[in-house]
């Protein structure tokens, strides 16, 4: 079975930056399409990045495009989140996911899940 472990949250400035990491164990992480989402209290998980298999494409949510960057190592079986200029609505807890087929905005569409990382940015 695959397992996702997040890590990296904390609590932040305003305009502080932050590195989520996700490992994943199991096999076949490099044919693995990779995505972060947040769910903020009171409000519906987002999508917020997502990268393919080979990481030769990305894609962002509006709301986080040119501040956030997915990343990923596939020889380490890992993926990044680097956050930039982090903004208080940036608070949620970020989790981690693995996708199989093809890349959605859809968070039911993605087959494993982390356990989240708490990221707090206060103004």
């Amino acid at each position: 079975q695959v397992q996702l472990v997040e890590s990296g949250g904390g609590l932040v400035q305003a305009g502080d930056s932050l590195r989520l990491s996700c490992v994943v164990s199991g096999r076949g992480f490099s044919s693995y399409a990779m995505g972060w989402f947040r769910q903020a209290p009171g409000k519906e998980r987002e999508f917020t990045a997502a990268i393919t298999a080979n990481g030769g494409i990305t894609y962002y949510a509006d709301s986080v495009k040119g501040r956030f960057t997915i990343s990923r190592d596939n020889a380490k079986n890992t993926v990044f989140l680097q956050m930039n200029s982090l903004k208080p609505e940036d608070t949620a807890v970020y989790y981690c996911a693995s996708e199989r087929a093809l890349i959605t905005r859809n968070s039911r569409s993605w087959d494993y899940w982390g356990q989240g990382t708490q990221v707090t940015v206060s103004s």
